[in-house]
C-alpha cells in the first residue's frame, strides 16, 4: 500500500479482532456501546505519551482514515448526500466514550453514539508474535470499522438493533454476523474505489486483506482456541464468508453489492 508511512504491522489486526471476538459478547458490546493527512481528517489522541513505534502507527492510521474519508465523501456525493466523517480516537488502556468506558481488551471498535472509532495502540509489543504481516491488513481493519460508521449514518444499524431486540440469542448472533460481513464488504468497496482514485495498491495488498479476513473468521479463531466451531455462536462470520464478502466489495466497488440482509430487513 502506498502511503507516507510504510509499516509491517498486520499482526495487530489478527490479535485485536481475536480479542474482540472472544472477550466480548456482541450483545453486551451493543449494550455498552449504545448506553491524517488532510485538513478534514479528525484524529483525536487522548492523554498519553506514545512511544516512537506507536507514533508511527498513529501517523499511518491517520493516513488510512484520510483515504476512507476522501473515498466515502466521493461515493456519498454521487447520491447527492454529504458524508459525515467519523473521528478516530487513539487511546491507552481505557477511555471514556459516549457508549461507556472503552477498554483495550475490546480491540478496535466503533461507537455509534458519538460516531467515533476507538483504537488502543498499547498492544503492539505483544502483537508482533501473532504472525500476520502487511500494512494493508491494518488498513483493512480500520476500513471495516468505517464500514460500521456507514451502517450507522445510513440507518442500517438502527434497523438491525430493532430486529435483534425481537429475537433470541441465536437470532441476534445471526444478525450480528450479517452486520460484520457487510462491514467487510464495505471495506472492499473502499479498496476498489480508492484504487480507482489514487492507484494506492501494491502487489499483494489485497491478498493481505483476504488472508487477514481468513485469519479472523469465527471458525478459524474457535479452532485456534480449542473450541469446536458452532454456527449459532458465530458473531463475525466464517473465514470463507469474510473473505468472500470483502472480495465482493473489492471486485464490484458497489455499495449495492453489500446487501447481506437481503430478505431479512
Amino acid at each position: 500500500m502506498k502511503s507516507g508511512a510504510k509499516l509491517s504491522i498486520g499482526g495487530i489486526v489478527m490479535a485485536l479482532i481475536a480479542i474482540f471476538v472472544f472477550n466480548q459478547d456482541p450483545m453486551q458490546v451493543v449494550t455498552n456501546l449504545i448506553g491524517g493527512q488532510n485538513s478534514n481528517t479528525t484524529t483525536q489522541q487522548t492523554n498519553y505519551q506514545p512511544s516512537a513505534q506507536e507514533q508511527d502507527v498513529y501517523d499511518f492510521v491517520s493516513v488510512v482514515l484520510a483515504d476512507t474519508e476522501d473515498t466515502w465523501t466521493s461515493i456519498f456525493r454521487q447520491s447527492n448526500e454529504k458524508y459525515p466523517q467519523p473521528t478516530l480516537v487513539i487511546y491507552n488502556d481505557r477511555t471514556p466514550t459516549a457508549c461507556g468506558t472503552g477498554q483495550a481488551a475490546s480491540g478496535p471498535f466503533y461507537c455509534p453514539a458519538d460516531q467515533k472509532i476507538y483504537l488502543d495502540l498499547s498492544f503492539l509489543g505483544e502483537l508482533k508474535r501473532m504472525g500476520a504481516s502487511g500494512d494493508f491488513a491494518v488498513a483493512y481493519v480500520l476500513a471495516h470499522e468505517v464500514g460500521h460508521h456507514i451502517q450507522t449514518v445510513t440507518g442500517i444499524s438502527s434497523k438491525v438493533r430493532t430486529a435483534q431486540s425481537k429475537t433470541n440469542k441465536v437470532g441476534q448472533n445471526a444478525l450480528q454476523v450479517k452486520m460484520e460481513l457487510q462491514a467487510d464488504c464495505l471495506a472492499g468497496v473502499w479498496a476498489n474505489q480508492t484504487q480507482k482514485r489514487i492507484q494506492f495498491l501494491e502487489s499483494g495488498d489485497l491478498e493481505e486483506a483476504l488472508s487477514t479476513a481468513e485469519a479472523v473468521g469465527d471458525d478459524t479463531l474457535m479452532k485456534r482456541a480449542g473450541v469446536p466451531p458452532r454456527r449459532e455462536n458465530f458473531t463475525h462470520g466464517s473465514a470463507k464468508e469474510r473473505m468472500d464478502w470483502f472480495n465482493r466489495g473489492a471486485n464490484t466497488g458497489s455499495f449495492g453489492a453489500c446487501d447481506t440482509f437481503r430478505g431479512v430487513l
